[in-house]
C-alpha cells in the first residue's frame, strides 16, 4: 500500500513539475481539475478567492470559541455575566457578514452570467442527450446538403478495448473511456444544449466549468471553448438509476484541420473516422497515445 501512495504522489509531482495538463482524475487528487476553458479559469480562480475570506474566518471563530471556553468557563465565572446587550458588537457583527458576502456576491453573479453568456457567437452546436445509460450526440450545424452526424456514446468493456484500439488505460482510464468520443475543435465556441430521454441526467465536464441537468421534455443551454487539444473525460452526475456510475462522457479536442477531415470521414462512417482519427494523434506524437493529454 505505501509503494502505490508513493508512486501515486511520485505522479503528481511529475505532473505539476513539467505542467502536464490533466484532462482527467489523476490518483489521490486534491484539487479541481485544470481549467481548459474560459469558465473553468474562473471557476478556478473563483474557488482560491473565496478561500481568502473562508480561512480567515474559520480561525476567527475557532479562535473566539476556544478564548470563550476558557476565559469563561465555570471554574473561572462561578458567577455568569448577565450582560445582555453590546451596542459595539452588534455593529460589527452585522456589517461585517454583510460586507464579506457583497465581495462574494459580486464576482460570483459575474462568474454565473458567463456561464450563460458567451463571449461570441457560437460556431457549432452540439446537442447531448442522457439516457439510461448513454449519451447521445447530434451535431446541428451541417449544411442542407451534408448528412447530419449523430451517434451514442457508451461506456468501453474492457472485453471491447483491443477491438476498438484503446487498450492504454493512461489514455482511456477504466469506467471512462467510451466507444465514441465527441470531437471538437480547438478553440471554438460551443453551444451545447442538454436534454433526456428518460430520466433526469446531468452532464458534467470538470475541465470546461460545464455542469448542466438534463430533463426530460426541457432543453438546456450552455456553452465552452476548449483552449487546449487533448481527451477530456466527464460523467454523469445525477443519480439515475442502476448504471448511474456507467455513463461516462468523453470529448477529443483536436485541431482545426483534423476536425475537419474527421467531420467529413464520420458522415460516411463514424467507425472509420475515429480510428483514422485516433491514428493520426498517436502518429503525430510518436505513438505515445498518451501524449495527446498533456
Amino acid at each position: 500500500m505505501n509503494k502505490k501512495i508513493a508512486a501515486s504522489l511520485g505522479l503528481l509531482t511529475l505532473v505539476a513539475a513539467s505542467g502536464a495538463f490533466a484532462a482527467q482524475p489523476e490518483p489521490w487528487q486534491l484539487g479541481m481539475q485544470p481549467g481548459a476553458s474560459p469558465i473553468m479559469h474562473g471557476i478556478r480562480w473563483f474557488e482560491q478567492y473565496t478561500l481568502w475570506f473562508i480561512a480567515p474566518i474559520t480561525l476567527l471563530v475557532t479562535l473566539l470559541l476556544a478564548w470563550c471556553v476558557v476565559r469563561y468557563r465555570a471554574s473561572r465565572n462561578p458567577i455568569p455575566s448577565r450582560t445582555s446587550h453590546n451596542t459595539t458588537i452588534e455593529i460589527i457583527w452585522t456589517l461585517g457578514p454583510v460586507v464579506v458576502l457583497l465581495l462574494l456576491a459580486v464576482p460570483s453573479f459575474q462568474l454565473l452570467t458567463a456561464q450563460y453568456t458567451p463571449d461570441e457567437e457560437p460556431q457549432m452546436t452540439i446537442k447531448a442527450t442522457g439516457m439510461q445509460w448513454y449519451w447521445d450526440y447530434e451535431y446541428q450545424d451541417e449544411a442542407e446538403d451534408e448528412a447530419g452526424i449523430s451517434f451514442s456514446s457508451l461506456m468501453l468493456q474492457e472485453d471491447d478495448r483491443e477491438a476498438a484500439g484503446k487498450e492504454d488505460k493512461a489514455a482511456y482510464p477504466r469506467l471512462l473511456a467510451v466507444d465514441n468520443e465527441v470531437v471538437l475543435p480547438v478553440n471554438t465556441t460551443v453551444r451545447l444544449l442538454v436534454t433526456a430521454g428518460d430520466v433526469i441526467h446531468s452532464f458534467a465536464m470538470p475541465s470546461f466549468g460545464v455542469k448542466v441537468d438534463a430533463v426530460p421534455g426541457r432543453i438546456n443551454e450552455s456553452w465552452f471553448r476548449a483552449e487546449r487539444e487533448g481527451l477530456y473525460y466527464g460523467q454523469c452526475s445525477e443519480l439515475c438509476g442502476k448504471d448511474h456510475a456507467y455513463m461516462p462522457i468523453a470529448i477529443r479536442v483536436v485541431s482545426q484541420e483534423q476536425y475537419d477531415a474527421w467531420q467529413s470521414a464520420a458522415q460516411a462512417n463514424l467507425e472509420d473516422a475515429n480510428r483514422a482519427l485516433m491514428a493520426e494523434i498517436e502518429s503525430a506524437n510518436g505513438g505515445d497515445s498518451v501524449a495527446g493529454l498533456q
